[in-house]
């Protein structure tokens, strides 16, 4: 290992995950810089050099900017919760040390995460790790033609539609009564957002296909968001494929499949009355 990249955080005190990090590299006589455009700067900007890893320190949206910035040169990226452990943070500040001895002894798993391309009619493509939501802006509908290889599966009128990747299925897909898809898993999932009337219910597309979204909007417009970043103009048409592999996180743990991450934070739970028997006094 030479260098190795950081990114933290906003506002979030996250002195003590940096002051190990800070430590583990001078230790081993690595160099760190700062991951290109993060703020805020807490360590020598970063060239165009390739870096062995990326330390992201924060919460899930810290871990995603980091995998995005990483995407172009496939450097695996280690998440640090500041916080209660997400989707994408590996391990709590207080291992951190240990985790980067074992990152440096190859004692590791590479848990590679596809990515939605997602390609407005002109413009440039853009990636999304978790999700792409088109959403109606005020109080008229938006109107969205879903469209499979060319073939129509439905118009849906409502507040609009959620296309999500395995990873970003447990979080606004899932709440808007889509399925979860495992890690792993070599498809999508598309997800009507309070349709009205009509009868399309989430649809599971393989990651070979290509799926085309047509926006009519009502008179207050509506907006389109990439891993949560607002498109400034968001187009009417776009197209949506998968990319295998676009981003490398870190795991300690290769047999975890998302599911122990679910239970842990209390999206998925037992019934009520199975967890009241499990506590019942002997």
């Amino acid at each position: 290992m030479n260098r190795i990249e950081v990114l933290v955080h906003p506002t979030r005190p996250v002195k003590d995950a940096l002051d190990v990090l800070q430590r583990w590299a001078h230790t081993h006589s690595l160099e760190l810089v700062q991951v290109r455009d993060g703020e805020p700067s807490v360590a020598p900007a970063g060239q165009d050099t390739v870096s062995d890893l990326v330390v992201a320190i924060g919460g899930d949206g810290t871990v995603l900017r980091a995998l995005h910035a990483a995407a172009r040169t496939h450097t695996p990226v280690l998440g640090v919760a500041h916080g209660s452990l997400g989707a994408l943070t590996t391990v709590a500040p207080s291992a951190l040390g240990g985790a980067l001895d074992r990152f440096a002894r190859g004692d590791w798993a590479p848990r590679q995460l596809p990515a939605l391309a997602v390609q407005p009619a002109g413009g440039r493509v853009a990636y999304a790790i978790n999700d792409l939501v088109v959403f109606r802006r005020g109080g008229t509908q938006l109107r969205v033609e879903l469209l499979v290889d060319d073939e129509l599966y439905a118009r849906v009128a409502g507040d609009g539609i959620v296309i999500a990747t395995p990873l970003g299925s447990s979080a606004y897909s899932m709440a808007a009564g889509g399925p979860m898809l495992l890690a792993g898993a070599n498809a999508f999932v598309c997800t009507p957002l309070a349709m009205h009337g009509g009868n399309a219910p989430p649809l599971v597309v393989s990651a070979g296909r290509e799926v085309k979204l047509n926006m009519t909007p009502g008179p207050s417009g509506f907006e389109l968001e990439v891993d949560g970043k607002r498109l400034e103009t968001p187009p009417t048409r776009v197209s949506v494929t998968t990319q295998r592999d676009y981003a490398t996180l870190v795991s300690l743990d290769d047999s975890d499949l998302g599911i122990t991450g679910l239970r842990r934070r209390g999206l998925i739970a037992d019934s009520p009355r199975i967890v009241a028997e499990h506590h019942e006094p002997d």
